[in-house]
């Protein structure tokens, strides 16, 4: 169990503990850190978690420290412990992904993207990306999430980093990232799938369908390809000339495939009532049209089609283009499944202004899965129990042990 603090945070030190604020916490904490090692790695999991809850403004290691402990050693302990110490974040996350289910049903997922701003060319998988969302080309780091959407809420329950071939096939690089061995480069959509495969080997059985935004992505078919091979259902933004074939044509004898944005202003238009996850409703006008996807071999099954459908804007445009498995689904229910994209967004800018996303300083490959894991348990806790940042923290343990690689790197600082 982990501690009541001595010297809690703004507390007289007569005053006792209340265990009741305490023990959600506590319970958390020890549910979520019980496969770490040692008993000091799983108290300071617990000191840095309760510093990224009562910290204000940038979580800064060094204010991190500041906010769970007056001892000197804190700010490098702790800086040890994220960066440094090897502990596993697979089985952490396992455990963060059951504690959220525990909470209510998680009838879809959704997969998003961090863009983790940096300066200079050291911290891993940093490479120039053009964000779509700013319309900017940035130097940053991009880590694509696995999200439960649990009610109107979404919560981060695991986390992949896009590292680019030269991370992966320079040597010095790998090296200097610490990237693991059996660590190759793999492009979004293949990451994304990863994804989607882990979420179905650590949750109940369900059918939940998955909501995504490819519509930057080149290779967005593979994505959707390799979402019907495990027969999940799917709804799916993708790029404007994905190549779509109309349904009722042959394959592969029929026409040419035809981009999805030429092909769906060929179908039908109607007013859908669009609900979001936190009850607002939207009328839309929307287009719609069945396709199947192009690449199916001769004399193989013919697939179930698909359904394409887009808003049209108010001076005649069109909005996102969206593909979706459930035809079975009145179209406003599966445009209303569409907006999970934007509670994706607001998480990942949730996670950045309050639970310090963006403040990491270290450079390396498990330092940056450690981060997220950290960042994904304080603000998946606080958005599921709704309770303020714990009043009474954890003892801070003693320093954590150094291994013969971590004190030749910390000499090396």
């Amino acid at each position: 169990m982990v501690v009541p603090c001595a010297l809690p945070i703004s507390t007289p030190v007569s005053e006792v503990p209340d265990p009741h604020l305490a023990s959600p916490f506590s319970d958390f904490t020890d549910q979520v850190f019980q496969n770490l090692r040692r008993a000091d790695q799983r108290r300071w999991a617990g000191a840095y978690l309760a510093g990224l809850l009562i910290t204000p403004g940038k979580k800064s290691v060094r204010r991190l420290a500041g906010a769970v402990s007056a001892s000197p050693t804190a700010v490098q302990s702790l800086r040890q412990f994220v960066s440094l110490s090897p502990w596993d974040w697979d089985p952490v996350m396992h455990e963060l992904t059951r504690w959220a289910e525990s909470h209510g049903p998680a009838p879809t997922w959704a997969i998003g993207r961090a863009v983790l701003p940096k300066r200079g060319d050291r911290s891993v998988g940093v490479h120039r990306y053009f964000d779509p969302a700013t319309g900017r080309t940035l130097n940053c780091q991009l880590g694509l999430g696995a999200f439960l959407c649990i009610g109107a809420l979404q919560v981060p329950v695991d986390w992949r980093l896009l590292l680019p071939a030269p991370w992966t096939e320079d040597p010095q690089l790998r090296r200097r990232a610490r990237i693991p061995d059996e660590v190759c480069h793999r492009p979004l959509w293949a990451q994304a799938l990863d994804l989607v495969d882990t979420l179905e080997a650590r949750t109940e059985p369900t059918t939940a369908p998955v909501v995504a935004d490819m519509s930057d992505d080149p290779d967005a078919a593979l994505f959707l390809r390799g979402l019907s091979l495990r027969a999940r259902d799917f709804v799916v933004a993708v790029p404007p000339h994905l190549k779509v074939l109309p349904v009722g044509e042959r394959i592969p004898s029929g026409p040419e495939p035809v981009s999805a944005r030429t092909h769906v202003s060929q179908g039908n238009t109607e007013t859908v009532l669009v609900t979001s996850p936190d009850g607002r409703q939207q009328e839309l006008m929307v287009q719609s049209i069945l396709v199947r996807m192009p690449g199916a071999r001769a004399g193989a099954t013919p697939e179930y089609p698909y359904r394409l459908f887009t808003e049209v804007l108010p001076e005649g445009g069109q909005g996102v283009m969206w593909l979706t498995s459930l035809t079975h689904r009145r179209l406003d229910n599966v445009a209303s499944l569409a907006t999970r994209r934007h509670g994706t967004t607001a998480a990942v800018a949730g996670m950045e202004r309050h639970f310090g996303l963006l403040d990491f300083e270290g450079r390396s490959f498990p330092g940056w899965y450690h981060h997220m894991t950290l960042v994904s348990a304080a603000y998946t806790y606080q958005r599921l129990t709704h309770r303020p940042a714990p009043r009474h923290l954890p003892c801070c343990p003693t320093p954590l042990p150094q291994n013969g690689w971590e004190r030749l790197h910390l000499a090396e600082r």
